[in-house]
């Protein structure tokens, strides 16, 4: 068949299938192995390579093309393929992402859980301290009072307040023993 890029582009136009056939027979597997050049991937080449045939066929009549008609299917091989790639590019940070954002929170999520059930426990061993045992180290641990200062406060001597310290950091120690791992991964 030798007709010129104008009767072919014509001729297609009409809905001439016989020139398009040649025309998709003469250009397929170059157009493919172009498109595979740049995505690596024949399938989605092949792809590419027949959506751009299929479109062409479906919107013949209005076909403008005014540069070569070859260079007009490289042209359009190549555009496809790029918004093929910035489309698996896309596609690829929004997944990172989502693996990112769902582990993150799945992992708050239950850390929070750990982290409260672990608050619930240290409560509920310090209430089991005798009064002043309690009171002395709640001002020491959650008031962040010194011993000095404590002892003030209470009239008690230093070493008593130290004593009491000591005697609830044992107290505790025992009630808390199966937690210890997880106060040591929450302080870290």
């Amino acid at each position: 068949m030798t007709l010129s890029e104008q009767e072919i582009i014509s001729a297609i136009k009409e809905g001439d299938e016989n020139v398009f056939e040649h025309v998709f027979r003469k250009y397929y597997q170059t157009l493919c192995t172009y498109a595979n050049s740049m995505l690596k991937e024949i399938e989605e080449a092949e792809e590419i390579v027949q959506n751009l045939f299929l479109s062409i066929w479906e919107k013949r009549e209005d076909l403008e093309i005014s540069i070569s008609f070859k260079s007009y299917l490289y042209r359009a091989v190549h555009n496809h393929c790029l918004n093929r790639i910035k489309h698996l590019k896309v596609r690829e940070d929004h997944q990172q992402y989502a693996v990112n954002y769902y582990e993150a929170s799945y992992e708050s999520v239950s850390q929070t859980v750990i982290k409260n059930e672990l608050e619930f426990k240290i409560e509920e061993a310090i209430k089991k301290l005798p009064e002043q045992c309690q009171l002395i180290f709640r001002m020491s641990r959650f008031e962040e009072l010194k011993y000095h200062e404590i002892a003030e406060q209470l009239n008690l001597s230093p070493k008593t307040v130290e004593n009491q310290i000591g005697k609830a950091l044992k107290i505790l120690r025992l009630e808390l023993a199966e937690y210890l791992p997880l106060l040591i991964f929450f302080l870290n």
